[in-house]
């Protein structure tokens, strides 16, 4: 069972959420709040396994709240559900922790697959955020050392390129023909010759260089 708080300012959206998935057998909301600072205190007091966080709040923005979260609890994963899908914004939320983005306008059924997909510990963008961090901003924070002269295997290659489509391993695995732990083995062998430091830093660096490989 996938364990929720979701913070969010909009009160109809949170109630529109929680109708959909009340019966759900996967997925349960466990607590909703409106702002960031409740959505920290909550947190410390339930530790679900999952945020979902607005980014624009009172008192506490989504990003900060997130900041802290993931400082006190990393093993808990967030997911970003906004309406901006600027650069920037993207940028800070991956910077904070987060390891899912998608905007409010992405429809139900995305929303679950990206629940069910952070929740395995994986990274899920909309296709829209994808195509728009890639475009717009070069990441300045993602430290690469020498990658430029690394060489990426062909399979490799072809993994990088659909996670910077925004593919999950599964997803992956199926795409390709081979199994999940497969893609999850060659993921990290990437991580480890580009000198990066996470999956979510591989998943940036895919985006960045989506077209040059």
């Amino acid at each position: 069972m996938i364990t929720i708080i979701m913070a969010e300012d909009h009160q109809m959206l949170i109630d529109g959420v929680k109708s959909f998935f009340e019966y759900d057998d996967e997925i349960n909301i466990i607590g909703t709040v409106n702002n960031g600072e409740e959505l920290v205190k909550l947190v410390s007091l339930k530790q679900p396994k999952l945020v979902i966080t607005d980014i624009r709040m009172p008192k506490m923005d989504g990003i900060q709240a997130t900041r802290i979260i993931k400082k006190k609890f990393p093993h808990i994963h967030v997911l970003a559900m906004t309406m901006f899908d600027q650069p920037d914004a993207i940028k800070q939320m991956l910077d904070a922790g987060a390891t899912g983005y998608i905007l409010k306008n992405s429809g139900i059924k995305m929303l679950s697959k990206a629940i069910i997909t952070v929740a395995k510990g994986e990274t899920f963008f909309d296709p829209n955020v994808a195509f728009n961090f890639m475009n717009s901003y070069i990441d300045d924070n993602v430290t690469i050392g020498k990658t430029e002269k690394v060489v990426l295997s062909n399979r490799e290659k072809e993994i990088l390129h659909l996670i910077a489509n925004g593919k999950t391993s599964k997803e992956i695995a199926e795409n390709l023909f081979i199994a999940k732990t497969t893609v999850d083995t060659h993921r990290k062998n990437m991580i480890r010759k580009l000198n990066l430091s996470s999956g979510n830093e591989l998943v940036k660096y895919a985006i960045d260089k989506k077209y040059q490989f």
